[in-house]
C-alpha cells in the first residue's frame, strides 16, 4: 500500500479533491497541519479522516522518523526547511505557469498585468531550490470578457483536477500526460486541450 501525507495550513478543497480521487484505491492517506483552526484542520476532523496537528518545528522530527511515497502540499502556508525537505519526496502545486508570477497572489496579479495565458503548475520541492524541477503545467486561457471571478473558479477547477492526477502518476512511478487530465474529468473551465471551452 502506498502512503501519501496531505500537508495543509488554510483551506480544505485540494485536499477533499485528492482523497475524493484515491476513493477506494490502495492509498493510505495522513492530513497533516500546523493550524488546528484551519478549514483544512477542522473540517478533516469532521468528516473523520485520519489528521494530525504537526507545528512547523516538529516537520524534521516527524518526517524522519515516518516513511512516505510522498507529501504534497496543499495550501500550506510555511516554509520548509532544507533539512525538512531531504526526509523525503515533497511536492507542491501553484497558480501560475511557473516561473511567471512566483510567491502570493499569484492569480491576482497575473490577471491584472492583462496576460492571455495563466495556468497551474505542480513541481517537486527539493532542499536546493534551483532544483525544484516542473512536473506538470496546464493552462488557462484569458479572454477579454473574462472577469476575475471566473478565472479564479477555472484555476480552482484546474487544481483540483490535475494534482490528484499527478499524485497518483507519481506514486506509480509514472509520467503525467495532458491526455491523462481530459480522460481523467474533462474540463469545465477557459484551459487549453480539449473541446468543453468557452
Amino acid at each position: 500500500m502506498k502512503k501519501l501525507a496531505l500537508l495543509g495550513s488554510g483551506e480544505n478543497v485540494l485536499s477533499d479533491a485528492v482523497i475524493k480521487y484515491f476513493s477506494g484505491e490502495n492509498v493510505d492517506i495522513t492530513l497533516l497541519s500546523d493550524d488546528e483552526h484551519s478549514n483544512f484542520y477542522l473540517k478533516s476532523k469532521e468528516l473523520g479522516f485520519n489528521v494530525k496537528y504537526l507545528p512547523l518545528e516538529k516537520t524534521f522530527e516527524y518526517f524522519s522518523s515516518h516513511d512516505f511515497d510522498l507529501i504534497a502540499l496543499c495550501d500550506y502556508r510555511c516554509t520548509l526547511k532544507a533539512d525538512v525537505l531531504e526526509t523525503g519526496k515533497f511536492v507542491n502545486i501553484h497558480p501560475s505557469l511557473l516561473p511567471a508570477f512566483k510567491g502570493n497572489d499569484a492569480i491576482e496579479r497575473a490577471f491584472l498585468a492583462g496576460v492571455k495565458v495563466s495556468g497551474v503548475t505542480i513541481y517537486s520541492l527539493k532542499a536546493n531550490e534551483c532544483d525544484n524541477g516542473i512536473l506538470a503545467q496546464y493552462p488557462v486561457l484569458i479572454s477579454n470578457l473574462t472577469h476575475f471571478d471566473e478565472f479564479k473558479s477555472d484555476i480552482n477547477n484546474i487544481e483540483c483536477k490535475l494534482y490528484p492526477i499527478v499524485i497518483d502518476k507519481l506514486l506509480k512511478d509514472e509520467v503525467f500526460d495532458f491526455s491523462d487530465l481530459i480522460n481523467q474529468s474533462g474540463c469545465s473551465g477557459s484551459c487549453g486541450g480539449c473541446g468543453n471551452c468557452h
